[in-house]
């Protein structure tokens, strides 16, 4: 097992949350009496990042002595084929379950208030509420905020807090953590794959977890239907070589038809990103994922030359630079155009 004493401070680069802010999370946790309630939240439509470093901080919690802890995320309580084998799901509660005025409400990896969907409730309900984030367009909406817009993932922060706390990282936490590290490193490709990542990772290999099976799990299997669905919607795909200021912008969609008729669930999708950003002539990728009729969940990367987190933002959404998203509505034409549009105004404007 191994300690994550002599981890760096997730915000050690200046950009992150300040000493107070560490002292102020830790207290509150401290803080908690042996009968108080703890809501866990991470994001809708949760990835492993939201997922890993939910569940891996709720058995850190159990480690430390909170006995009544329970995990959620809006929607339905479906979690994603890639993450049921996660250790800490029986944390899991429906949304519907959840303690309605918990001491504490602990958020993961929501950039913004609204991707908590109809929990947001909870931060006024809950006694205190504490955020941890790393996406720079976080406002900070709890009584605490740790957002750390250096940290390349979520995990990275609630692991310099459960260092904090004394607590000793397991096999099983662990493995959260580092399925959470590996997903928003896009296993360990992206930017913000810095020595510091792979630290860490050495940190949470050193407890016996397995690399190749977590990264099969997570990258390497997907069902047949699957595969038929990325070839359907990779056929309709779109390059824009004058969008974004002739940078260019290349996106495609998926309808929920596109899912029933391949027998799919939506989760499946979320890989599809990958498969369209690797386009040369296009800076800008988009993936626009319908989720109910007139509303998509849609899904921004970049490769350097645009801000993307702008686009979102001004969309109602978030992120970081080089990845983010929003939720947009009416058909996908005209959130394509409300994209482009963006677009314009950031490189343009």
């Amino acid at each position: 097992m191994t300690s994550t004493a002599d981890a760096p401070l997730a915000g050690a680069t200046g950009l992150g949350p300040a000493e107070a802010d560490w002292a102020a999370a830790e207290a509150l946790l401290r803080a908690l009496p042996p009968t108080g309630r703890t809501l866990l939240i991470c994001h809708v439509n949760p990835d492993g990042d939201a997922l890993g470093s939910m569940l891996g901080f709720g058995l850190g919690l159990r480690q430390f002595g909170v006995r009544d802890v329970q995990a959620t995320f809006p929607g339905p309580p479906e979690v994603p084929e890639p993450f049921r084998g996660l250790p800490g799901l029986d944390l899991l509660v429906p949304a519907d379950a959840a303690d309605p005025a918990p001491d504490l409400v602990i958020c993961f990896d929501a950039a913004s208030v609204s991707r908590l969907g109809d929990l947001a409730g909870r931060l006024s309900t809950a006694g205190a509420a504490l955020v941890l984030d790393h996406h720079a367009s976080n406002p900070g909406f709890g009584t605490v905020n740790l957002v750390d817009p250096s940290a390349a993932a979520t995990s990275v922060v609630a692991e310099q807090l459960l260092a904090r706390l004394g607590v000793v990282v397991d096999p099983a936490i662990a493995e959260c953590l580092y399925t959470a590290l590996t997903t928003d490193t896009g296993s360990f490709r992206f930017e913000a794959t810095t020595p510091a990542v792979h630290q860490m990772a050495a940190r949470l290999l050193a407890t016996g977890i397995s690399p190749g099976d977590i990264s099969r799990r997570v990258f390497d299997t997907r069902p047949f239907g699957a595969v038929r669905l990325f070839g359907e919607v990779l056929g309709r795909a779109r390059l824009e070589p004058a969008a974004a200021a002739g940078r260019g912008l290349v996106w495609t969609f998926a309808t929920l038809d596109d899912l029933a008729r391949h027998d799919q669930r939506p989760y499946v999708l979320e890989a599809l990103i990958d498969s369209v950003r690797c386009t040369a002539e296009a800076d800008v990728s988009c993936v626009v994922k319908q989720t109910r009729p007139a509303e998509w969940a849609v899904s921004m990367r970049s490769k350097g030359a645009v801000d993307v987190s702008r686009v979102a933002v001004a969309l109602g959404g978030g992120g970081h630079t080089f990845a983010a998203g929003f939720t947009g509505r009416g058909s996908v034409e005209q959130v394509v155009e409300s994209i482009r549009a963006q677009l314009d105004a950031a490189l343009i404007g």
